[in-house]
């Protein structure tokens, strides 16, 4: 089964596994057909978190495909002078791109653990990019909100994306042959192609020459990318094992958090839309917001408690602080048996990312969550993809009164990150569930929230998705517009929240493993399916 964000992705990925490949085959294919059809949200311009089960030997792999700051870059290069830029005038241009990651994860995992040839890989995507896919209505509607102005004033994007001036038309078909020859170079000779050959170059030219926001990303800093295999973050909730990303992602860590927080109480006596689950569940989240932070971000920058962040005995003492008869108020980062030396910074993460779930035929598993940051990235296209902005999910300040903020910008080092693949597995060690979300920071709430309706509510993984949402990260609690949550704005009012009726517009894909049957799930928010057999 192949969960991805756009059908033609689903069905490349299952196409690659008829023919033989396995979960990390698929990955590459469905990755690098997202390229082509959803690029507001992903691409080979961006970066990613992969897991992967490798069901024969029972070993979880997490491989960090993140992307990387330049060389050149400084702990003040968002800053105005003494004021930081905002967000809106950062993002656009060259200044905001970081190294791609994702092309070097890929092939990492499929030297280690691919079973078909790279260059097959990439056949459908380099013949569905010359003959032209249709346009979507989400990228047609995406693209009429304007809402990123870098691609409507750098020429490459804007003539690929505003033919004639007008946004790509929902039905008709666009080609993108500059894809095709980026692919092909990069099927035919790897990602050498890529980080050391002709792309490398174009994309430094880019950078460097952005009529906006000048960067100063080198061919170098495309040649000295590397991949990182991390352990795993783990922990149990409610005789499950759960497992996810270790940071610069703080996904792993605060899905278990707020899972954790919240085992004490009885959750499955409670309703989805309920003010007792919707209290609890909120206190959890703000604790868990507080945490991520205080305390993480890349772990080759800086000392994180990881380990401590998720001890049973942490987390039952922070726990204590919540309760249905206690009002809802911003919380404290917790003490984790440190002496916190950072300060918090302040980082905008936006909601355009994309997650994938596979498990093939021999019952291994790709959990992946791949980004390009913020609708269409930079707004720079280079060899007919787009290039990231992950830079701006640094802190823009570098420090807060004397002491440094722990997420600032350095080089060579990788922005934190809310992105949370996950997988869970029963209490054989086997298998049982693959998720994982877009969503910015609130990707952490949107995967922990579908879990419990799978662990506490006994919901399948499309009902789990499907459920309204609500979220908190230690500043107002959001329900979700149009659902049935809108109805506790009052009474959660008097319990202390700041509430704000909102879209919450999460991606979840995910399957479940049910007594060896595939039961996959699509978020309706957006325009995924699951395509199994």
């Amino acid at each position: 089964m192949v969960v991805a964000a756009n059908p033609y992705a689903s069905w490349t990925g299952k196409n690659i596994i008829q023919q033989g490949g396995n979960a990390i085959d698929a990955a590459v294919a469905v990755q690098a057909m997202l390229t082509l059809v959803e690029p507001q949200s992903s691409g080979i311009g961006g970066g990613a978190f992969i897991l992967y089960w490798d069901n024969k030997t029972k070993t979880l792999h997490t491989i960090d495909a993140r992307e990387m700051a330049p060389s050149q870059v400084n702990p003040y290069w968002f800053m105005d002078g003494n004021d930081p830029m905002k967000w809106i005038d950062a993002v656009i241009g060259g200044k905001s791109v970081g190294v791609p990651g994702v092309l070097a994860g890929l092939e990492h995992a499929h030297k280690k653990f691919g079973k078909l040839d790279w260059s097959v890989l990439f056949e459908d995507t380099i013949d569905t990019s010359l003959k032209g896919f249709t346009v979507s209505e989400r990228l047609h509607r995406l693209l009429s909100m304007e809402l990123n102005k870098g691609i409507l004033e750098f020429p490459a994007s804007a003539s690929y994306f505003y033919p004639a001036g007008m946004p790509l038309a929902e039905g008709s078909k666009r080609r993108n042959p500059r894809l095709a020859k980026t692919l092909q170079g990069v099927a035919e000779q790897g990602t050498d192609y890529f980080y050391k050959g002709e792309i490398a170059k174009q994309i430094a030219q880019a950078v460097q020459n952005a009529s906006i926001n000048p960067g100063n990303l080198t061919v170098e800093d495309m040649a000295n990318y590397n991949v990182i295999e991390r352990e795993p973050i783990c922990g149990t909730y409610r005789g499950y094992r759960l497992c996810g990303m270790a940071p610069p992602s703080s996904g792993g860590i605060n899905v278990l958090q707020i899972l954790s927080m919240l085992e004490t109480f009885p959750i499955n006596q409670y309703t989805y839309n309920s003010v007792e689950f919707a209290h609890l569940y909120s206190q959890a989240t703000a604790k868990a917001y507080a945490d991520r932070n205080a305390f993480i971000a890349d772990s080759d920058f800086t000392r994180v408690p990881s380990a401590a962040l998720v001890n049973d005995a942490y987390l039952s003492r922070r726990a204590e602080g919540i309760g249905l008869d206690k009002r809802w108020r911003k919380m404290r980062p917790g003490e984790p048996h440190i002496q916190a030396q950072w300060r918090e910074g302040m980082s905008l993460e936006l909601p355009n990312t994309s997650h994938i779930s596979i498990v093939d035929k021999e019952g291994n598993a790709v959990s992946m969550t791949t980004s390009i940051e913020f609708m269409f990235g930079s707004g720079l296209m280079v060899g007919g993809f787009l290039l990231n902005n992950q830079l701006t999910d640094f802190s823009f300040s570098p420090s807060r009164g004397n002491r440094p903020v722990l997420n600032r910008v350095e080089p060579g080092k990788r922005p934190r990150s809310a992105m949370s693949p996950t997988m869970v597995f029963d209490d054989k060690g086997d298998l049982s569930i693959v998720v994982g979300s877009p969503g910015g920071s609130r990707i952490i709430s949107y995967v922990a929230q579908t879990l419990i309706g799978m662990i506490d509510w006994d919901l399948n993984i499309q009902q789990a998705i499907n459920m309204p949402k609500l979220t908190n990260r230690n500043d107002y609690t959001t329900l979700e517009k149009g659902t049935v949550m809108e109805s506790l704005q009052a009474p959660l009012e008097a319990k202390g929240h700041k509430i704000r009726i909102g879209d919450l517009n999460s991606g979840l894909h995910g399957i479940q493993i049910i007594n060896g049957t595939l039961v996959g799930g699509a978020d309706p928010r957006r325009e995924g399916i699951a395509v199994g057999q």
